[in-house]
């Protein structure tokens, strides 16, 4: 399959909003409308529990994994491919540009590609969750990414941490809304708390 086919297939299986349909099917509610409208398996888990949770987690992983498996013995076509089906997940055509943050299809995608990043990025999951900070957490497992994947395969380690960095980054700090408030604090919260206002403590 050519590199630009491998970038299509990659896009399109992230696009797929695996948890936005589970929602949908179990409780009928939209994602985009609950809490800070993030199409995650964090906003599936606190509206439709583990159930419909576990069944799409699998799905969203999995799709994350496509792009990269196709290409096959190409390296830098594979890491391309994971930045591209984050960028699938987080701005889905399917859902108007909406999306989650990419995680679960960054596990998917770096298992194909470079394994330790879904060691760094699961990590990051469960301490966050642990610790009751798992947006602060994540973030710094995001930033991690690069230069612990430069040390574990290389350049094209580097190439894939930071596609995948750029897609994640550039979703957390757009958001799925439009913010109020003052520009420098929203960023600021959508930065560290991973939402438009800062939670209460």
């Amino acid at each position: 399959m050519q590199g630009f086919a491998v970038g299509i297939a990659a896009f399109s299986a992230g696009a797929i909003p695996f948890s936005y349909l589970a929602a949908r099917w179990a409780r009928g509610i939209d994602l985009r409308d609950v809490g800070t409208g993030t199409v995650s398996g964090t906003s599936l888990y606190r509206v439709a529990g583990f159930g419909p949770l576990a069944a799409a987690g699998v799905c969203e992983i999995a799709k994350g994994a496509v792009g990269p498996a196709l290409a096959g013995d190409r390296p830098v076509v594979r890491a391309v491919a994971c930045g591209l089906a984050v960028a699938g997940h987080n701005w889905s055509p399917f859902l108007r540009g909406a999306g989650g943050r990419g995680i679960s299809p960054a596990l998917g995608a770096f298992l194909v590609t470079a394994w330790p990043g879904t060691l760094l990025l699961g990590a990051g999951l469960a301490i966050g969750r642990l610790l009751s900070s798992t947006a602060l957490v994540c973030l710094l497992a995001v930033l991690l990414l690069t230069p612990v994947l430069a040390l574990s395969h290389g350049a094209v380690g580097a190439l894939a941490g930071a596609v995948v960095t750029v897609a994640m980054l550039a979703k957390r700090m757009s958001g799925n809304r439009a913010s109020q408030g003052p520009r420098v604090e929203v960023l600021r919260n959508r930065l560290l708390y991973d939402r438009d206002d800062r939670p209460a403590r």
